[in-house]
């Protein structure tokens, strides 16, 4: 895709340069720049980890339902009693 973008002069100067340097054109040296910045912003090294918890969805979804039920019971001391009440 071609696009139009602004790039300060001494930032497009030693761009420029840095591409020649390396044998590559400025696109070349643009495009794998932006490839590189992109790659270290898509996660950073202390988050890699927390995606392998997205497995533990299902359980904890299974426990919070569990718990919720347990919470929902009200205790044969307590009935009749106001809700602020109960468990005091």
């Amino acid at each position: 895709m071609k696009t139009t973008i602004e790039i300060p002069d001494p930032l497009f100067r030693r761009s420029k340069s840095k591409a020649a340097e390396r044998g590559q054109t400025l696109k070349e040296f643009v495009v794998e720049a932006l490839q590189e910045k992109i790659a270290r912003l898509r996660e950073p090294e202390w988050m890699q980890g927390f995606g392998k918890l997205r497995t533990l969805r299902r359980e904890t979804a299974r426990v919070q339902g569990r718990i919720d039920r347990a919470f929902e019971v009200i205790e044969p001391e307590d009935q009749g009693r106001p809700r602020h009440q109960r468990g005091s």
